[in-house]
């Protein structure tokens, strides 16, 4: 019984403490005080720059590309230290307008700019970047378009072409301007205190390059060699190297390079097939991404690849390119009459994705993609085969449409392809 009372005085005697520890909130988990150098005591955490994000996959920094809807096609956007290669359509329309949204997201996110171009000077490119919509604006936009695209048939439900009722949806609303990326009025110019805010360096060839300079054999033309050096010293000298750190927060250095490889450049790839400096370009390219894999700085390019003659150099200038998109354009083609693709202005596609801290890279599902420039907004969709639901439509015409419909892949090829068509 003694035993008894023992344990359980004991037992009071650990209740009331407990009560009282209780009462008075002490748990074994107590947190550390302040540090004697007085840091913080949730320690060093890692430095966000203003426009960038990591990729939910790897976990790479990433940048916009001005193109929200071209972001989400490339895993989420540009990864930090890579190279964009745009092929340029055969006019140059639409591939300058892409190398303007790059520069253009840089100035809003407040990102350090380089410009390079043998044709045009860069500070003429940057008075004609497009300006950016407010989340206001940029909605309204998208409302009109999606009322002004509205029929009687589009009231009509019909089960038509069910492989498009599979895929995901793009992103093709607008997107606030806390968030990533940004959406741009192409009928607008940026605001000149938007540029004078904003810091960028520019690299003009005929500027840079005498008009009587003696050029000697070398396995880079005198334009690449005094372009990487260009860049080179910007990036050491301003600490994206990470070797002279920076003196206020992390920023971002944006490059683009324009029309590379043509003969503006003093490069010979697009005006004969076996060239003295055929390996220039692809060696240029080397030296390039080494300097952009290690320094916080990511690169777009337009190249005029259907001018340059030897295909194996197409393939090294992929294969030494992180990310390919080429942009085909209808204008002056059989297409730009085509009731197939009254809707379009072109097609885009991704030939390649970098494969960051992975084996494989992340291909999209979506392989049949146009774009169109409408009013002021530049749109990337999915290609949709136009229903055909008139019985006037004669003979030659479907098949001229069928036709078509082979070329742009074997997705919409197998639907619209004429040996089965859909009952209504």
């Amino acid at each position: 019984m003694a035993a008894v009372a023992t344990c359980g005085g004991d037992a009071g005697s650990a209740g009331s403490a407990v009560a009282t520890a209780s009462k008075s909130n002490v748990t074994s988990f107590q947190r550390r005080g302040p540090r004697a150098s007085g840091t913080n005591d949730s320690g060093p955490r890692l430095v966000s720059i203003t426009g960038t994000r990591p990729s939910v996959r790897n976990g790479q920094l990433l940048v916009s590309t001005g193109l929200p809807a071209l972001d989400q096609l490339l895993g989420g956007g540009l990864a930090v230290g890579t190279v964009l290669l745009i092929e340029e359509d055969k006019y140059n329309i639409y591939s300058s307008l892409l190398f303007k949204y790059f520069l253009a997201e840089g100035i809003v996110n407040g990102h350090t700019l380089l410009v390079a171009s043998a044709n045009e000077d860069p500070a003429n490119i940057l008075q004609e970047l497009p300006a950016p919509l407010l989340d206001d604006n940029c909605k309204k936009e998208f409302d009109e378009d999606v009322y002004n695209r509205k029929t009687p048939e589009s009231n009509i439900k019909m089960k038509i072409a069910w492989r498009y009722q599979l895929l995901p949806k793009m992103e093709i609303g607008p997107v606030s301007s806390s968030r990533f990326g940004h959406y741009y009025d192409a009928s607008k110019r940026i605001p000149q205190e938007l540029i004078e805010a904003s810091k960028w360096h520019g690299f003009f060839l005929p500027e840079k390059i005498p008009s009587t300079l003696k050029v000697e054999p070398c396995s880079l033309t005198h334009g690449y060699i005094k372009l990487l050096q260009f860049i080179q010293n910007i990036i050491y000298e301003e600490g994206f190297d990470g070797s002279n750190p920076q003196k206020k927060q992390k920023n971002i250095l944006r490059i683009g390079i324009q029309n590379l490889g043509s003969p503006l450049w003093g490069d010979d790839i697009c005006c004969t097939e076996n060239g003295d400096s055929s390996h220039s370009l692809t060696k240029f390219l080397y030296v390039l991404r080494g300097l952009l894999r290690t320094s916080l700085s990511v690169c777009i390019i337009t190249m005029p690849t259907h001018l340059i003659q030897n295909k194996a150099v197409i393939a090294h200038i992929t294969n030494l390119s992180d990310i390919v998109v080429g942009l085909e354009s209808f204008i002056g083609s059989e297409r730009e009459t085509n009731p197939l693709y009254k809707d379009y202005h072109g097609l885009i596609h991704i030939r390649q994705i970098p494969r960051l801290n992975n084996l494989v890279c992340d291909e999209s599902d979506v392989k049949d993609l146009g774009f169109k420039l409408k009013r002021k907004l530049f749109t990337i969709e999915r290609l949709h085969l136009p229903p055909d639901l008139s019985d006037t439509v004669s003979r030659s015409s479907k098949q001229d449409l069928a036709e078509s419909a082979k070329r742009l892949g074997p997705g919409c090829g197998m639907m619209a392809g004429g040996k089965k068509h859909l009952d209504f």
